[in-house]
């Protein structure tokens, strides 16, 4: 696995990402809920992982992505002149 000019993320990622994003897209169309779809794709992530990387690790990635979840990364933001929810 290579990985981009400045080690950050492997070169193929944008490329999975969009392979992700179409399945996602197809799986809506198919009138699957959005919460198991997000299930389907987080167990696999979680099997890819757990195959590729130890327990340790895995622990990691999933303390990164509630730190993630918990500080509103994935949210939207506001629209310009709106005030924060919080």
């Amino acid at each position: 696995m290579q990985m981009d000019p400045e080690g950050i993320a492997p070169e193929d990622l944008s490329h999975a990402g969009s392979v992700v994003d179409k399945a996602i897209e197809y799986m809506l169309e198919q009138q699957i809920q959005p919460i198991s779809i997000a299930s389907a794709l987080l167990g696999g992530a979680l099997g890819v992982l757990t195959r590729t990387l130890d327990d340790r690790a895995v622990a990691g990635v999933l303390r990164q992505a509630l730190a993630s979840v918990e500080s509103g990364e994935f949210r939207d933001p506001p629209p310009t002149g709106a005030p924060s929810p919080r």
